[in-house]
C-alpha cells in the first residue's frame, strides 16, 4: 500500500497541537521527530548514552517536524483539511504560541515497512501508578503498577501527550473504588480503562469519532475491562440521566468551552470534573466559564505550555 508522507515544519511548544490535528483525519500514524527529545533522554540519569554527537545540540534549529501518514486515495480530500484546521489554530493563538514556519511537504512513499519502524518510536510510559504499554510490548507490572495496554494504532492518547498524562495522574486522586467515570471524547479509551484498571467501578466513555470509538473498544477488550467499560458513538452528554463521580474531558480549550453549559449537568453533586488539553492563552477563559457554571476550581496542574483543571461540583 501506498501512503503520502504529510510533514508539517513547527516547534516543541507546537508539534502536539499539530500532530492531534492530523489524527483526526488519518488512522495510519502520526509521528514527531524533534531533536530536545533526543538530548533530554541523554540528559535522564536513568538512560545510559555511549555517545551523542556535540552537533546535535550545537546546530538545533528548533524545527519540529510532524509526519502524517495519509492513504493516497485520501490525500486530496484530507491534506486541505489539515491545512485548514491548521490555520484555524493559527488564528486562534494569535502568537501567544510558538508554531514555526508551518511549512508543508509530501512524498509518497511505500507502506509495508514504516509501521514497523513507526512502532520502535514508543516504550511503556510511567505514569504514577499506570504503566501505559503498547500491545506489541511485553511488560512485567512491578508491585503496586497497573498497566494499561493501548492497540497497535495508538491514537488518539498514548499517555506521551502532557495533557492526557496529567489526566491520568489527577484521576489517581480523585478516583475512589465508588466511583462512576465518564470520559467525553475518549480516544484511545486511556482514561476511562486507566480509572476501572485503578478500581472505579464503572466507565462511560464516549467519542463522535468512528475510528475512536473502535480503539476504545478493542483497548477495552485487549485490557479485559469490558464487563466494567460502555463505549459509544455518541455525545453522551444528551442524556442528562447519566450521573458520573468523575468526568473527564481533554479534548482542546475551544472545545471545552462551548461544552461548558452542558457538562455539569453529568456531573454528581460533590463530583470531580478534569479538564485538559488547555494551552496557556485559553486557561483564564476555560476557567471562566466553568466557574460561571457554579464549579468551584480546586487544582491546576502544568506540563510545557499544557493546562489541566480540576474542578468540584
Amino acid at each position: 500500500m501506498k501512503f503520502i508522507e504529510l510533514t508539517v515544519h513547527t516547534t516543541s511548544e507546537g508539534s502536539e497541537l499539530i500532530a492531534d490535528i492530523m489524527w483526526r483525519y488519518t488512522s495510519y500514524g502520526v509521528a514527531i521527530s524533534d531533536v530536545k527529545d533526543v538530548i533530554a533522554l541523554q540528559r535522564d540519569k536513568s538512560a545510559y548514552w555511549d555517545y551523542m554527537d556535540d552537533d546535535l545540540v550545537a546546530n538545533n534549529s528548533g524545527d519540529v517536524l510532524v509526519k502524517a501518514f495519509i492513504a493516497v486515495s485520501d490525500a486530496e480530500t484530507v491534506i486541505p483539511q489539515i491545512r485548514e484546521d491548521i490555520d484555524e489554530i493559527v488564528a486562534n493563538c494569535a502568537g501567544a504560541l510558538p508554531l514555526g514556519t508551518l511549512e508543508t511537504t509530501r512524498r509518497e512513499i511505500e507502506g509495508d515497512d514504516w509501521i514497523e519502524i513507526w512502532r520502535t518510536h514508543f516504550r511503556p510510559i510511567h505514569l504514577g501508578r499506570v504503566v501505559v504499554v503498547p500491545e506489541w510490548i511485553e511488560y512485567e507490572k512491578q508491585d503496586g503498577e497497573e498497566t494499561v495496554k493501548l492497540d497497535n494504532n495508538m491514537a488518539f492518547g498514548t499517555g506521551e501527550h502532557e495533557t492526557t498524562s496529567m489526566c491520568v495522574e489527577l484521576l489517581q486522586k480523585y478516583l475512589t473504588p465508588e466511583s462512576v467515570c465518564i470520559d467525553v471524547g475518549c480516544g484511545s479509551g486511556i482514561l476511562g480503562i486507566s480509572a476501572v484498571k485503578l478500581g472505579a467501578k464503572f466507565a462511560y466513555l464516549t467519542d463522535i469519532d468512528a475510528v475512536a470509538v473502535e480503539s476504545a473498544t478493542h483497548n477495552a477488550e485487549l485490557n479485559g475491562v469490558t464487563d466494567k467499560v460502555t463505549v459509544a458513538r455518541a455525545n453522551l452528554l444528551d442524556d442528562s440521566s447519566l450521573k458520573g463521580d468523575i468526568m473527564l474531558a481533554n479534548i482542546t480549550a475551544d472545545v471545552l468551552e462551548n461544552l461548558a453549559p452542558s457538562i455539569p449537568k453529568n456531573l454528581k453533586a460533590g463530583g470531580t470534573l478534569i479538564l485538559s488539553g488547555i494551552i496557556d492563552c485559553k486557561l483564564d477563559r476555560v476557567v471562566e466559564v466553568y466557574s460561571a457554571q457554579g464549579l468551584t476550581l480546586c487544582e491546576k496542574v502544568k506540563k510545557g505550555e499544557w493546562n489541566a483543571l480540576a474542578f468540584k461540583g
